[in-house]
């Protein structure tokens, strides 16, 4: 393999759930895989329950921006080789044109810095959307991507989208 495949988490802020993701893949897909996120309309800095989940979990966090989804679309941006929506709102967006015609899929779940009823409940939140992206990522990193069709590819990483949220029970068929 040349390089890493190059994976970009997207919803609206940028704040919360693509962070989460780009820290996981990192994290779950070794050296086969590298992570990125970005937002159509980024608030400009990591929710701080992100960040504290990230580093309570050892995950390295330091890194991690909020950014423009068009810093991704200039001609000198790593070419992307997977593009996921992780929010409805970023999904129904028009979304810029992916340089390289990366595989996308819509793996969409509720915003854990919406949660504002208590410290609780955001934090009960994030490790539930934590949780369930980990799962999410856990499965795709697993795929023999590199061996199947683009056709193929793009089936599985949908039905990743489409698993259930809240357990790990779930498997791609």
């Amino acid at each position: 393999m040349p390089h890493p495949f190059n994976v970009l988490f997207l919803c609206t802020g940028n704040s919360a759930r693509s962070i989460l993701a780009e820290a996981l893949i990192d994290e779950h897909g070794g050296e086969r895989f590298k992570g990125f996120s970005a937002g159509s309309f980024p608030r400009g800095q990591v929710h701080p329950c992100a960040r504290k989940l990230l580093e309570t979990l050892g995950l390295p966090a330091d890194h991690l921006r909020s950014t423009s989804w068009d810093d991704f679309a200039r001609p000198n941006a790593p070419i992307m080789d997977f593009v996921f929506t992780v929010c409805d709102q970023a999904a129904g967006e028009v979304c810029p044109a992916w340089p390289g015609q990366p595989v996308t899929a819509h793996w969409g779940m509720p915003d854990p810095a919406a949660v504002e009823s208590s410290e609780v409940a955001q934090w009960r939140a994030f490790r539930e959307t934590f949780r369930a992206l980990e799962n999410r990522i856990k499965v795709f990193v697993s795929l023999p991507v590199a061996s199947l069709d683009r056709m193929s590819l793009k089936r599985q990483v949908e039905v990743i989208g489409r698993m259930r949220t809240d357990s790990a029970e779930d498997k791609v068929s």
